[in-house]
């Protein structure tokens, strides 16, 4: 499963996620600390606002703060519809994977960019669909390809505040579960 395939897969997991929520659960609380579905849904939408400013080869400064507190008003849905097809549309442009995009950490290649923004969408995409008493929404095949991908960089993570601590589970347990309990979730 190459880059774009499995953003692809990781951002269908989270619009199902999105379009499950009802009006009354804008406000339930969800697996991360803190956020409410909606808080967590804004998280996502404004990754992918960012996300064809920063391919398009924008710096951070450049972006600025025009996507800083709440995006999604009053149609969370459609707000979320239009960020991600914006993303969605800004990876699939020609040569997209192959750029060097701006980060908080320094320049990196898109590529590294779009497997981390794939595995926000993968885990926070399980994060939502806990948070509404969903099944795990993760496909194993996404999910192994991002552990053999992001295993390296996770473990770099740990400790900067990203990501609770992994989670212990079996050796036999399912991709997806051992992916969410790398990132500090108890699978279910």
């Amino acid at each position: 499963m190459d880059l774009l395939a499995a953003h692809g897969s990781a951002l269908d997991v989270f619009d199902a996620a999105v379009r499950a929520a009802g009006p009354g659960d804008w406000a339930r609380g969800t697996p991360c600390t803190g956020w409410s579905v909606h808080d967590l849904v804004n998280h996502l939408a404004v990754e992918q606002l960012w996300a064809p400013h920063l391919l398009a080869g924008a710096t951070l400064d450049e972006v600025g703060a025009r996507y800083d507190g709440d995006v999604l008003g009053d149609d969370p849905l459609s707000a979320w519809e239009k960020a991600s097809g914006a993303a969605r549309e800004s990876w699939l442009s020609p040569g997209a994977p192959h750029r060097t995009v701006h980060v908080s950490s320094g320049l990196v290649p898109a590529e590294e960019y779009g497997w981390q923004m794939t595995l926000d969408l993968a885990v926070h995409g399980w994060d939502l669909a806990t948070a509404l008493g969903r099944p795990n929404p993760v496909p194993d095949r996404l999910a192994g390809r991002l552990l053999d991908v992001l295993r390296p960089m996770v473990d770099d993570w740990q400790g900067l505040g990203l990501f609770d601590p992994p989670v212990a589970v079996g050796r036999t347990a399912a991709a997806s579960d051992r992916l969410v309990a790398l990132l500090g979730r108890r699978p279910r």
